[in-house]
């Protein structure tokens, strides 16, 4: 039996943050972690998008050293870049 698929636009988890020990942070309920597979120590990668958004993907290690070199790449060569964009 096929679950209906869920409409952000519609329905949406409402999180709130709370105190944690000296911190804050979200609880995310179990139903979420479960449709999203996730488990406690499970990392996530922030990312912010406009209008005071974010979006959190799992961690990556493979990713991030990707993306680690491809912003070295660009600083390094940030004016052939410049000049090919011409």
């Amino acid at each position: 039996m096929n679950k209906p698929e869920r409409t952000p636009e519609v329905e949406g988890d409402v999180l709130q943050i709370r105190k944690i020990g000296n911190s804050v942070g979200l609880i995310l309920p179990k139903e979420l972690l479960a449709r999203l597979r996730l488990k406690e120590g499970d990392q996530l990668h922030v990312i912010e998008q406009p209008e005071r958004g974010i979006k959190l993907t799992p961690y990556d290690p493979k990713h991030a050293e990707a993306m680690r070199i491809a912003r070295e790449v660009m600083d390094e060569y940030q004016d052939t870049f410049r000049a090919l964009a011409k």
